[in-house]
């Protein structure tokens, strides 16, 4: 693991109570789940001592007809104003332990500005197993003066993403599983389209992650080349709604290479669209 990006749960213990640690909870419900489970419940049922809720589902542009696309940087900034979000502070964000969604915050603080933010390795479930303390109910702090700073060339749109995928030159990576990516499966929404985008490469983002966390780096180089990939070189990520492709960036970024960009409007857009061309 890269000391950058993770902090195991016995150091966050350790390191609870300071005064520049501040943590949030980052769970997020895969499609489909939200019908037989409450998140916000499940929150306020258990959560680690002081973390608020990072609900990614609320902090998305709700105005979007695509899952999960960014907010405005003034919508995100008041928000975590509100929630009490220091962007001056280390951010240790975490989500149940599987690594679905803890990546998607880490990067969405990180695209707004924040510095310092880590996750917390093997998420809710390895604080539990260490037999760490957990709090309940809602956690309310003092508003804050977030600042948000948008980083450049983070994102990608739909228009360029058709050019990547018309003319080559970027490495576009769909972190969906391969009988999704394939059209062998159903989208877990419905309405969209089987396929991919063309020209794209697969590498289901779940095949990177063991015990939620990053597989080690010599692990992770031989999953990227069997899956074609050249981690030396720009990419561009993408998978069913912006979540699960940061994954694949944050892998990435382990390796080394930042100069990874996000598709957020990912299959959510790019399969809805007839005026599109897809692969089986």
């Amino acid at each position: 693991m890269s000391n950058d990006i993770f902090v195991t749960p016995q150091w966050l213990a350790e390191h609870l109570n300071d005064t520049q640690i501040q943590v949030l909870d980052a769970r997020l419900l895969p499609p489909g789940q939200e019908l037989v489970r409450d998140i916000d419940a499940e929150y306020l049922a258990e959560h680690l001592p002081y973390a608020v809720f990072f609900n990614i589902e609320h902090l998305s542009d709700l105005h979007s007809p695509y899952p999960h696309m960014l907010p405005r940087a003034d919508q995100f900034a008041v928000a975590m104003r509100e929630l009490g979000v220091d962007h001056e502070k280390h951010l240790i964000v975490y989500d149940e332990g599987n690594l679905f969604s803890a990546p998607r915050a880490w990067w969405m603080l990180r695209h707004f500005g924040v510095e310092k933010v880590s996750i917390l390795a093997g998420g809710l479930k390895a604080w539990q197993q260490a037999g760490l303390p957990l709090a309940t109910g809602e956690v309310t702090l003092p508003t804050t003066q977030f600042e948000a700073q948008v980083a450049d060339e983070a994102v990608v749109s739909l228009t360029k993403m058709l050019v990547l995928s018309h003319e080559g030159g970027t490495q576009i990576i769909d972190a969906r599983s391969a009988p999704r990516f394939n059209a062998e499966a159903d989208e877990p929404r419905p309405g969209l389209r089987r396929g991919h985008i063309p020209n794209s490469l697969n590498l289901p983002w779940d095949q990177l992650v063991s015990e939620g966390r990053l597989k080690d780096n010599i692990q992770l180089q031989a999953l990227f080349e069997q899956a074609g990939v050249d981690t030396t070189q720009p990419a561009v990520v993408t998978c069913g709604s912006g979540v699960t492709a940061v994954v694949l960036l944050l892998a990435l970024y382990q390796l080394g290479q930042s100069h990874v960009s996000l598709y957020d409007g990912s299959w959510g857009e790019w399969g809805s669209r007839d005026d599109l061309p897809i692969r089986p």
